[in-house]
């Protein structure tokens, strides 16, 4: 017995100093990343601005997450605003010579790389150089380099470039074999985002609204890349639809790319520029680096603030996406701070809840009253991003964004035969008629049908009232352009659901006018969290859980499991786009 207690004793102690040595070492680790990211960033003397496979571009902070594995990892993500700035900087600073892509993979979206590249050749009219380097490149990635003064690639690389096409996955002959019946209510011929489970097939309305977008953005980005790489359209569109890019010595004979040199030989063309000697080490500045450079400097005086609202519309108080609760305090922050004198509203959302979406525009409205309210749109700003941007004194988009989808729809999933088929029945008790109007094991009754069909009629009557408000236009009007259709932002520039195309950089120009403001800081809102505190928020077991799933099955397939299990597809009246066009 002595000496069962005495281990039990020594296996006590082992886990008490095992504990105390992890908290140490935890405590370590926050002390090194935390110094780590305070130091300074000296751009040296014949520096070249660096865009490689480590920097991620994003439109908000709170699209920034790290967890506990990563937590000493320098973070490289860098927001489009910050990344256009510093390029715009670049221009003028003595220490960079000149831009180097290095990207085989890009990690950013459409919207966001045509900025980038505006800032590029923008930055080519300096005289400073812009060079090109790939291996095994992306499409999203050629997009951007193909900007450069010379593309180089790797001999036995190659170019995945190929056009847009998407692929839509249908759930209905799954739900009817395995008994999951699933309840659609909806506004609009073109809102596509129920299809999925009420056919096995893409409809003529969808397949059209498709069509039209995949090809204005095609148009767009394809135009682009030919006039940088001087090839003729028609031309273009064979070497596409041949797929010569994935042959590296095809590349180079239709234009794609100027030669095929190893990386070191790049390297050495770099320092050619920069009239270097071979002894002579090569100074690569990150973007994220060079941003850190600045943006730090200071942000005294009036302010323009930057109101990000990236990722679904959800109600509750959440710090990542858009969540009504946080953002209604961001907004009443915003009309309080007295050294904010506009506020740019960063949209970056396909929507979601349709109640959150209609909490979220009242308070802009109400901070629009006090201060000049301007929207940016980003990659998409579509049925519940559009609805919030009615608030707006003037609304930018973007050629590429995806926008409009003025629809509404509800989708209620039940598991009556499924349920019966496994043995498993249930009887409802009640105070009154419609106590249970839908139950995830009877469905949902007529007069419930009847009821949230009403609804969603009346949510997007709601929807189109306060686009005519918005856009100084008739009901019928809006209604004959809405339908839940999506539009490209250059459609919608012609059919009047936007003002202007243009930047987030133009829409901060353009509110620093109207507060008539010459000298200004730009501020962004919400602020990033410390590291730290998105480490331990995000150690909860339904975050860590759906982050294994999600790396065991990968982000698209996990996204299409959202779709069956999301408890909020039977919680609420949605305003929400069904799909994103990614140019990978």
């Amino acid at each position: 017995m002595k000496s069962f207690f005495k281990n039990v004793l020594a296996n006590i102690v082992a886990m008490v100093i095992l504990s105390v040595l992890f908290f140490f070492f935890f405590i370590i680790i926050i002390v090194i990343g935390s110094a780590s990211d305070s130091s300074s960033v000296e751009v040296k003397k014949n520096s070249v601005l660096t865009i490689n496979l480590k920097t991620d571009i994003i439109d908000s902070p709170t699209e920034v997450q790290k967890d506990f594995f990563a937590f000493n990892k320098k973070s490289s993500e860098v927001l489009i605003y910050d990344a256009v700035e510093a390029i715009k900087k670049a221009k003028d600073d003595k220490n960079i010579e000149g831009i180097s892509i290095e990207a085989d993979y890009l990690n950013a979206g459409i919207t966001q790389i045509d900025d980038l590249r505006a800032a590029i050749l923008d930055f080519k009219k300096t005289g400073k150089f812009v060079l090109a380097y790939g291996n095994s490149v992306s499409q999203s990635a050629y997009y951007l380099g193909s900007v450069a003064d010379e593309y180089y690639l790797n001999p036995s690389g190659g170019i995945e470039l190929k056009g847009l096409s998407t692929e839509v996955t249908f759930f209905k002959d799954f739900a009817e074999k395995y008994g999951i019946g699933i309840e659609v209510i909806r506004h609009g011929k073109f809102k596509s985002a129920v299809e999925p489970f009420i056919a096995n097939g893409i409809s003529p309305e969808n397949k059209e609204q498709l069509s039209t977008l995949l090809n204005d953005v095609w148009n767009s980005t394809s135009s682009k890349i030919a006039v940088s790489r001087k090839i003729d359209l028609p031309q273009f569109k064979i070497i596409v639809d041949s797929l010569y890019g994935m042959i590296p010595e095809e590349s180079v004979k239709f234009k794609l790319a100027d030669k095929l040199i190893q990386k070191t030989e790049y390297d050495q063309i770099l320092k050619a520029k920069l009239k270097l000697n071979d002894k002579d080490k090569l100074y690569k500045i990150s973007l994220n680096k060079y941003v850190d450079s600045f943006k730090d400097e200071d942000k005294s005086g009036d302010k323009i603030a930057i109101l990000y609202a990236s990722g679904s519309i959800n109600s509750g108080d959440e710090y990542n996406e858009i969540y009504s609760e946080k953002y209604l305090q961001y907004i009443k922050d915003l009309q309080k701070d007295k050294k904010v004198k506009a506020v740019v509203l960063r949209i970056n959302s396909p929507g979601g809840s349709a109640n959150a979406s209609d909490e979220i525009l009242f308070e802009l409205q109400q901070l629009k009253k006090k201060k000049p309210l301007i929207v940016s749109f980003g990659d998409y700003a579509a049925s519940g991003g559009y609805y919030i941007a009615m608030a707006a004194d003037k609304i930018y988009s973007q050629p590429n964004t995806l926008t409009g989808s003025i629809g509404v729809f509800g989708v209620l999933p039940y598991f009556k035969e499924l349920a019966n088929k496994n043995g498993v029945r249930s009887d409802v008790v009640a105070t009154n008629a419609n106590s249970a109007y839908y139950s995830s094991l009877n469905g949902i009754s007529p007069h419930g049908v009847a009821m949230i069909t009403k609804s969603v009629e009346g949510t997007y009557r709601r929807f189109v009232y306060f686009v005519t408000q918005n856009r100084k236009k008739s009901f019928e009007q809006i209604d004959a352009v809405g339908g839940g259709r999506v539009w490209s932002g250059t459609r919608a520039k012609e059919i009047g659901l936007v003002d202007e195309l243009g930047s987030l950089n133009d829409a901060v120009k353009f509110a620093a006018g109207k507060a008539n403001l010459n000298n200004y800081k730009v501020k962004s809102y919400p602020e990033e969290k410390s590291s730290v505190k998105q480490i331990f928020e995000g150690m909860n077991e339904d975050d860590i859980s759906a982050k294994v799933l999600k790396n065991k099955i990968g982000e698209s397939n996990y996204e299409i499991l959202m779709q069956l299990t999301d408890k909020k597809l039977k919680s609420e009246v949605k305003m929400e786009m069904p799909f994103h066009i990614i140019i990978d």
